[in-house]
């Protein structure tokens, strides 16, 4: 599966009436740190659920119309905000934990350990 499809499936799997952000919908994809290209993603597809995807802390990233239609539509699916921000503690979707993530969270750990180890 190319990163394109694997991270606009991603998007369509956020319910209504919650929201994700760039990064997460980029890690549950199996790509952390493509943030980016799930911004890209977003951009060229369509029938995609837009909306319910925001920057980091909940924050809406788009300017101008873009962001009034995409605060209208998250509170027409029930979304609510703290300010120009979505309450995340009430509203982030939480994507299950895959295989490899896992396997990259130990290996993250046993080489913080390693580092740990020798700095000692």
């Amino acid at each position: 599966m190319t990163m394109d499809v694997s991270i606009v499936a991603t998007i369509r799997k956020i319910p209504r009436g919650t929201v994700s952000t760039y990064g997460s919908v980029a890690r549950a994809a199996g790509y952390p740190g493509a943030a980016r290209q799930v911004v890209a993603a977003l951009r060229r597809s369509f029938d995609l659920p837009w909306q319910r995807v925001l920057g980091a802390g909940g924050a809406i990233k788009l300017r101008g119309d873009s962001a009034i239609e995409q605060r209208l539509r998250l509170e027409a699916e029930g979304v609510t905000f703290r300010g120009r921000r979505v309450d995340m503690k009430q509203h982030e979707f939480k994507f299950a934990r895959t295989k490899i993530q896992r396997k990259q969270n130990r290996t993250a750990r046993t080489s913080a350990r390693k580092r740990q180890a020798t700095n000692d």
